[in-house]
């Protein structure tokens, strides 16, 4: 090893640009070098989409760093459009390819970080690279689209997959005036979270003029007379002028895989807890790097820029001889769309099932502040807990206002390792404008404690069509003459101790309001009667999109 450590770093985008700029911090003397494939380091990713849509009309705005940034800053050097090709741990080379002369050199490290990111999954299918398909992950992709838009007079736009970047493609393309379409081969929006809450998300968007068509994947896009055709696996035929691909990525590790590095079971890089893989001389951070789940403890992928630049930061540390833990990831993500947001931390439920673990969910549809201060919105949140100790697994949030300040609480509480009584009894922010006496997040863990001792017996919407039970709704007659679910007797709360003869002994009683007070409040009066109440959680609000 030289008595001057050589840094190499492959990538300069979030996990790659923070570890250069840490290792700085804690190293003066060290040589650093960051090798960035594309003509750009350092670059808001998230910002994408918001470029194409206007929002951020300068493309210099997402150039957060230059090289000659980095140079004059931190004494950095950057090369872009400069490709590593080849990796010899035993030599400890790289082989760099200057892609703008076609040079060849090979370049030595004493440590060397991998933060290659992902690529776009690109499946087999026909059509993907006609002209007017577009992948949206670099600055230069959102020149082109741009320059596509202006150039074809788009008015027609088909985007491909539901996920989080695909829908903030759709909602800007949507808001230039674009008719949108997004095809899904799921049955749901936003696959994080749970098909319930991602139906407040579907709804939203419908109403803002994108058209859905879920559980219909891509089938084949060709070029027509007049523009594009999109095939959907159910033989639908959509017209478009430009179409968007957003399949999902998958790690990049064709360099570490040619380099013998391991790579863990979810197909990243396989790295201990301060990022370094099985060569003890290289690091791997960001998208291309396996995480551990800080809920399950199982093996995760998780390509969040949050996330990338925390690891950076622990090889930075590990490489300059600093000790390094690490949580683990959670998946605390957010989006908003039409003014909707959506949040979610942890694992859903979906999650766990698969995975095998058992959970108990709790359900709530409070506003973001006081009911009396006006401009009160509602907020659905989901809480998932371990249904023996009440640790917190996952919560996911919809709602127009404070849903990611309370998603952000649970994140903590979750790194914490808390249980549902921390969230009963944490002590936040309260004023009218912005909250209530008793938070959506204090109430949600009030809700799962409730249940955790005993004092809410709950029922599960699922089973209500095969239950032998009597199916009551607490809220006021004019609520139930609004809608209510089919086979329920309207007996209100406020008549309940008076109706008490008329509730069967002899089976279950469940019952539901608008959101799952009421049925709180009428099943801890039936239960110290000696009958058999229970709840259905999150109410008729929990239920219409239960059904989903």
């Amino acid at each position: 090893m030289s008595e001057r450590k050589r840094i190499l770093i492959i990538g300069g985008v979030a996990a790659g640009a923070s570890c250069a700029a840490r290792v700085r911090r804690l190293d003066e003397d060290a040589e650093i070098i960051v090798f960035e494939k594309g003509p750009h380091v350092s670059f808001a990713s998230c910002g994408l989409p918001y470029h194409v849509g206007d929002v951020i009309p300068d493309e210099s705005e997402l150039l957060l760093v230059t090289p000659e940034r980095f140079q004059r800053r931190h004494a950095i050097t950057v090369h872009v459009c400069h490709e590593v090709t080849a990796i010899d741990p035993t030599g400890r080379t790289v082989t760099v390819t200057d892609l703008t002369t076609g040079e060849e050199r090979v370049e030595p490290y004493d440590a060397l970080v991998l933060a290659t990111g992902a690529q776009a999954l690109r499946p087999p299918i026909l059509g993907l690279d006609l002209p007017g398909v577009f992948t949206l992950r670099t600055v230069p992709d959102t020149r082109r689209v741009r320059a596509w838009m202006e150039r074809t007079q788009a008015r027609q736009a088909v985007v491909v997959g539901a996920g989080f970047v695909g829908l903030e493609v759709a909602e800007n393309l949507r808001e230039r005036g674009l008719d949108v379409t997004v095809i899904e081969r799921l049955p749901q929006v936003m696959p994080p979270l749970d098909p319930e809450m991602a139906a407040h998300v579907a709804e939203h968007l419908e109403a803002h003029g994108a058209h859905l068509r879920l559980g219909d994947g891509l089938a084949e896009i060709a070029q027509g007379d007049g523009g594009l055709t999109v095939t959907t696996a159910s033989g639908a035929v959509l017209p478009a002028d430009l179409v968007v691909l957003g399949l999902g990525v998958r790690p990049r590790t064709a360099l570490a895989a040619a380099a013998a590095l391991d790579l863990g079971p979810t197909g990243g890089v396989a790295v201990s807890n301060s990022q370094q893989t099985s060569d003890p001389h290289i690091w791997a951070v960001g998208d291309v790097a396996e995480s551990r789940c800080r809920v399950t403890g199982t093996p995760r992928l998780l390509p969040l820029a949050g996330p990338a630049s925390r690891q950076g930061r622990r090889a930075a540390d590990a490489i300059c001889g600093r000790p390094v833990t690490s949580q683990g990831v959670q998946g605390t993500a957010v989006c908003q769309l039409f003014g909707l947001t959506a949040a979610t931390t942890g694992r859903s439920a979906s999650d766990l099932r698969r995975l095998g673990i058992p959970y108990a969910a709790a359900w709530l549809h409070p506003s973001d502040h006081v009911s009396y201060y006006p401009g009160a919105r509602t907020i659905h949140l989901k809480l998932l807990y371990a249904p023996d100790t009440g640790r917190i697994l996952g919560a996911q949030g919809v709602g127009e206002a404070g849903v990611e300040r309370r998603v952000d609480v649970i994140a903590m509480a979750i790194q914490l390792g808390a249980d549902v009584t921390a969230l009963e009894q944490a002590e936040l922010c309260y004023a009218p404008q912005v909250g209530a006496a008793k938070d959506p997040v204090n109430m949600a863990g009030m809700i799962a404690a409730n249940q955790l001792r005993g004092d809410l017996p709950v029922a599960r919407w699922e089973e209500l069509t095969d239950a032998e039970v009597m199916l009551i709704d607490v809220r006021e007659p004019d609520e139930f003459t609004t809608g209510h679910v089919p086979g329920a007797l309207n007996l209100p709360l406020s008549q309940l101790r008076e109706r008490l003869d008329e509730l069967p002994v002899d089976r279950p009683i469940w019952l539901y309001c608008r959101s799952g007070k009421r049925s709180y409040d009428a099943v801890r009066a039936l239960t110290q009667r000696g009958l058999d109440a229970r709840s259905l959680p999150g109410g008729i609000e929990s239920w219409r999109h239960l059904r989903c």
